[in-house]
This record gives C-alpha cells, sequence and structure tokens, in this order.
C-alpha cells in the first residue's frame, strides 16, 4: 500500500473515557494497531447510519482494528456526561468513546462534519479521511490492506482491543422510544376490556404491552436480540424500534428503525409480520416508490395514519414517505410505498411537499386536517396540510436552539421528537434535549411549557381514557426514555414559568475573505475503485446558505465537486449548507456487475467574511488512501 501523505495523528483529548473500565487511552499505547476514528454526535442519524456499518467490519478485524469514537457535540445537551453515557449504551457502542465536549480533538483533526471518520496506521500517522455515511467498502479495503503491509514489516500487534463493556442493568423498559394507547382487552384470559399500552422498547429490540396504569407488564414482543425476522412473539427479531400507530384494522404499524423496514404486530395473536422494506438501508439513486416489500427505506422513526394512508417519518433522509394499503384500510403485505415530502437535502424549507426541506422528521401526530411533524435538527415544529403543502409553525433554521415560551417566531426547542396532538387543537411536543414537555396553540400561535425535569421525554400518549381523570383534566403517559419509564402527567391549566435559554450551535467560524471563494469537495475513489459513469455523471453539489443573502452567486445544485461562489457584499456571517454526493464502482473489467458504493455528506460550515480571509474552502468526502 503506497501512500501519498504522512501525516503523524495528534493525540487524543477530551474530558474523559468510556467504554474502557475507567482507563485512559493515548494513540501511543495503541501503536501496532489500526486505529478508526469515528466523530460522532449522538442526534445525528447519519452518524448512526455509521455506527451500524462499522460493526461488522468491527467484528472481522477484532484483533488488529481498534475502532474509537470521539463524540463531539452539536447540541448543548449532548454535552452533558451523563446524556453521553446514556447514549453509548442506547446505541450499542461497542468499542472506546472518548468525550469531547469542547472540541479539542475535533479541532485537531480539522474536521468540519458529522459524522466524519479518520484511518491512523500501526504506526501513528493518518492514512485516510472520510466524511459522511457509506464508506465500509472503502474502510475495509484500507484496513485489510493496512494488516497485510504491517503484518510483512512487522509493525502490526494482535491482540484483545481496550473495550470494556458496561455492567448490564435491570429493568422493565431500556430506553423507550415511542408509546401508544391500545384499545380492547389485554391478552390472556379474564383480562380488563380496557385497553392497554404499546411501548417500543428500543435498546433491548422489543415491543413490551403494558396494564392500564402503564406499569405492569403484560407481554413482551421480540426475542430481544437484534435482526429482522416475522413470526410469533417469542421469535420475531426487531433492531431497535421507535414509532407505533393503530391501523385502522386495529393491527400496529411499527417503525423498525435499525432495520429500515416497517412491520405490523397483531395485538391480538402477538404475530409479527413485515409491511415494507428490504432490511437493506436506501441510497441515492434507489427507487422511491414501488411495492413496498421491494423498496429500500432509510431510519423509519415515526409512523402516522393521515388521510387513508400511513406516513412514515423517514429520519435517516430526511422526508416523509407513505404507505398505500392495497384495500384503502386493511394493511398487510402488498400495498405500495413511495416518497411524497422532501427532497433529501437537510434543511428547514416550507413549500409543497415536493419541494420542501426536512432535517430528520423524528415524530408524527395526525388531526383532521394536518399531519404535524417534529423536526428534530432544525428543533422545529412543522405540519403539512391534505392538499401537500408543508409550513412551519416553530423553528428557524439547523443551527438556532434553546427554550423560550411565546410567540411562535420567536420560540424555541431542542431537537424534540415526538408530537401529540391535543383535543382542545394544541399539540403537546416532547422537546427532547430541554428535557420539557412544550404546547404549541395554533389558534394563538403561542408556545407554552407544560412540564420540566423530564429525563429525555421522545414521545407521549393520552392517557385520559384509561381511567376518570380528576376534575376532567387531560392527562398524558410521557416516554421518558433515559429514565426508562413511562410518567403520567396532567396538563396543567396554567404553563410552567422557566428561564429563557437560547444557543446556537458552538463551531469556530471559518475565515473567508470577501468576494469569491472557491468550494471544492475532495473526492478520491477508494482504492480499486472508479467513478461509476455509466448512467451519467457520477457526482452531485448542492449548495444554499443562511442567511440565503450570504451567497450572491453560486447557490443551487449541479454536477461539479467544486465551484465559484460569490459572498455578498454587506453580509459579515453565515453558515454554508453544502451537500455532497459521489459514486464509484469496482475497477475490474473482468467482472461483468461490479459492486457499486454511493459516499454522501452534508456539511452546514459557519463563515465569516473578513479581509485576509480564506479564498478557497476544501471539503473532504473521501481522500488520503492510496
Amino acid at each position: 500500500m503506497t501512500h501519498r501523505t504522512r501525516v503523524r495523528a495528534p493525540e487524543l483529548r477530551g474530558r474523559g473515557w468510556l467504554n474502557t473500565g475507567g482507563e485512559e487511552l493515548s494513540l501511543a499505547e495503541l501503536r501496532g494497531r489500526v486505529v478508526l476514528l469515528d466523530f460522532w454526535t449522538f442526534c445525528c442519524v447519519n452518524c448512526l447510519h455509521v455506527l451500524d456499518e462499522l460493526r461488522e467490519l468491527e467484528e472481522r478485524h477484532a484483533d488488529s482494528l481498534v475502532i474509537i469514537g470521539v463524540h463531539s457535540p452539536k447540541f448543548a445537551h449532548e454535552a452533558e456526561p451523563e446524556a453521553v453515557m446514556d447514549a453509548v449504551e442506547r446505541y450499542g457502542v461497542r468499542h472506546p468513546v472518548l468525550d469531547d465536549p469542547e472540541l479539542a480533538t475535533w479541532k485537531q483533526y480539522a474536521v468540519r462534519a458529522w459524522p466524519t471518520l479518520v484511518v491512523i496506521d500501526p504506526e501513528g500517522y493518518v492514512v485516510a479521511q472520510h466524511a459522511g455515511e457509506g464508506h465500509a467498502h472503502a474502510l475495509e479495503t484500507v484496513v485489510t490492506e493496512l494488516e497485510a503491509e504491517h503484518a510483512a514489516k512487522g509493525t502490526l500487534r494482535r491482540g484483545d482491543g481496550p473495550y470494556v463493556p458496561p455492567e448490564p442493568v435491570a429493568g422493565d423498559l431500556r430506553f423507550p422510544g415511542k408509546v401508544l394507547w391500545l384499545p380492547g382487552p389485554e391478552p390472556g384470559p379474564g383480562s380488563d376490556a380496557g385497553g392497554r399500552f404499546l411501548v417500543s422498547d428500543t435498546t433491548r429490540h422489543q415491543l413490551v404491552e403494558l396494564a392500564a396504569d402503564g406499569v405492569t407488564v403484560l407481554r413482551r414482543i421480540g426475542e430481544g436480540v437484534r435482526g429482522l425476522r416475522d413470526g410469533p412473539p417469542e421469535e420475531a427479531r426487531f433492531s431497535e424500534p421507535q414509532g407505533l400507530a393503530l391501523l385502522p384494522d386495529g393491527g400496529v404499524a411499527v417503525a423498525d428503525t435499525v432495520n429500515h423496514a416497517l412491520r405490523r404486530y397483531d395485538p391480538d395473536t402477538g404475530a409479527v409480520s413485515t409491511l415494507a422494506g428490504t432490511g437493506a438501508q436506501w441510497w441515492q439513486g434507489s427507487a422511491t416508490s414501488g411495492p413496498a416489500r421491494e423498496v429500500a427505506l432509510s431510519s423509519p422513526w415515526d409512523v402516522a395514519w393521515f388521510a387513508g394512508r400511513l406516513w412514515i417519518a423517514m429520519a435517516g433522509v430526511h422526508q416523509l414517505w407513505a404507505y398505500d394499503p392495497t384495500d384503502g384500510s386493511h394493511v398487510t403485505a402488498g400495498g405500495t410505498v413511495a416518497a411524497v415530502a422532501g427532497t433529501t437535502n437537510e434543511g428547514l424549507v416550507d413549500g409543497p411537499a415536493a419541494e420542501a426541506w426536512f432535517a430528520q422528521p423524528s415524530g408524527l401526530a395526525a388531526t383532521e386536517d394536518r399531519l404535524w411533524i417534529a423536526d428534530s435538527e432544525t428543533s422545529a415544529l412543522r405540519w403539512m396540510d391534505r392538499d401537500g403543502t408543508v409550513r412551519t409553525a416553530v423553528g428557524s433554521g439547523l443551527f438556532d436552539f434553546g427554550h423560550r415560551d411565546g410567540d411562535a417566531e420567536s420560540a424555541l426547542f431542542q431537537h424534540p421528537l415526538g408530537v401529540t396532538a391535543l383535543p382542545d387543537g394544541s399539540v403537546a411536543i416532547a422537546d427532547t434535549y430541554n428535557h420539557a414537555l412544550r404546547r404549541y396553540d395554533p389558534a394563538t400561535h403561542q408556545v407554552s411549557t407544560l412540564a420540566t425535569d423530564l429525563r429525555e421525554p421522545s414521545g407521549a400518549v393520552l392517557a385520559g381514557d384509561t381511567r376518570e381523570p380528576a376534575g376532567g383534566a387531560e392527562e398524558l403517559l410521557v416516554v421518558e426514555s433515559t429514565r426508562h419509564q413511562l410518567t403520567r402527567l396532567r396538563l396543567p391549566e396554567e404553563a410552567v414559568r422557566v428561564a429563557e435559554v437560547a444557543h446556537r450551535t458552538q463551531r469556530a467560524a471559518t475565515e473567508v475573505a470577501p468576494g469569491e471563494l472557491r468550494l471544492e469537495v475532495v473526492f478520491q475513489p477508494p482504492a480499486g475503485q472508479k467513478l461509476d459513469e455509466r448512467y451519467g455523471p457520477a457526482t452531485r453539489l448542492l449548495v444554499s446558505a443562511s442567511p440565503p443573502e450570504l451567497l450572491a452567486e453560486g447557490a443551487g445544485e449541479g454536477t461539479e465537486l467544486s465551484r465559484p461562489l460569490v459572498l455578498a457584499d454587506g453580509v459579515a456571517e453565515g453558515v454554508l449548507h453544502v451537500s455532497a454526493m459521489a459514486a464509484s464502482c469496482d475497477d475490474a473489467p473482468e467482472v461483468e456487475y461490479p459492486a457499486c458504493h454511493v459516499h454522501q455528506q452534508d456539511w452546514g460550515v459557519p463563515v465569516r467574511v473578513s479581509e485576509g480571509g480564506a479564498a478557497r474552502l476544501p471539503l473532504v468526502l473521501a481522500g488520503l488512501d492510496g
């Protein structure tokens, strides 16, 4: 393996280490091993995709490769030590993690986006860098070649890695995601006919039926190990299920998030079947409509029945999809799916469904005339009407968040994951990273706080129909995800008063010169691959800005990975939004059907215009290895 660059890897600095049994790690101690740094933050669905991509690589090269997660927070909540520990367990991270709340290691490695992957060879040199997801094949090639090269040189050291698993924790729920009220009798003879709750027990890969008290376990659905398998409740398998929706025929739709699938649960028999998805993740260029079992999905996070279809918050591609049953109501395998709203570009843009932009939609709630959407990465509450027009009720973009009540135009959330329609026409928002339950009233356009001191609330359901509420007050059963429980709350008559807090994502701005700025996305096909130009251009570049006035020229979509931008006079700072995609295929002439791979990444680059600033902005999609 020949390297064009020899750059010594900077040491790893942060607040502390997780998954090491309390030990601190250094690159010097890891000399002789291939080290892969994964710069991630737990709000980022692309980072979660990469965690899944790395699992097989980690297993295949367990004695030579050490993966280290470098947790680099975007939101204020993500900088809290307890939140990082929870996220490492919640997402099944099985390697050491450096907690880097001040972005010290992020800056040392000149990282610009989540996720970014950096490969360090056994002698301590950086040999490859990849931004975004879809690089599993390239990483496998690099690691395999480094093993062979350094085994031959005598510089490879094999053995057990530094990962120390945490102690398992008992309890009925572990990081529950969403909750649903199931009408009708509980399972079993002599059951209560009043109804019960269904909870997605995300980290344990199960569904759990709870009695009307919201505590007593009636039945667990799923074997409890990660997998995609249909069958009776004790044999079925899920992978980090999240959203739940009651279907017109009495079944339950389940957003089986990490399986990239839509499942159906039958509350009467306990049987689980698959409605949509192939089990593989959707990539750019894949089909966006067709028979439901033949079309790939990408991290479906929530589901809701609205206007005769089952709507899917497709967090992985920043879109809303819809599942259409074959007969209009009875939802079984055999329907179709289609992308309906969103362009796959990440951001906050209203308008007709096909032109709107979302950013990890993660919560849905339906009323007669609106589909409410918790758009988590823009910290926004949005809605779509029956005519397919998308509007924003609260929220301003990818980088502004906080806890502020009052008029919707100035109100702030922090990464909300759930929304619940209330009987009076308002909606409750699970304001996850603010540990709060908020309320938005569309009649007055006012935002208030209903409850605080919750722990990462991720969903809620009306609980008033399970018992006669005292004084006629409505009650909600709220999922407190990191307290591993459901909490019953009576909706207060008056809002809770909270101190106003506003944040902006803390990342150092890049100093750029006024006038023309040359944007260059660096993409080098991995070893043994070439650009896939069989059906046209193999690359795509989309550029926009916040505020839009920052760019006088250069916004829009094109196929070249470099572009001159012109910064407008009079705008001193802002954020450049860059989305890049490149497709490559194995370069083997003798292979009739070579394997092809899609590499993609979104950047939000804060810039400040100043004399003497840079006239060139390079962003690495993939490079350095050779």
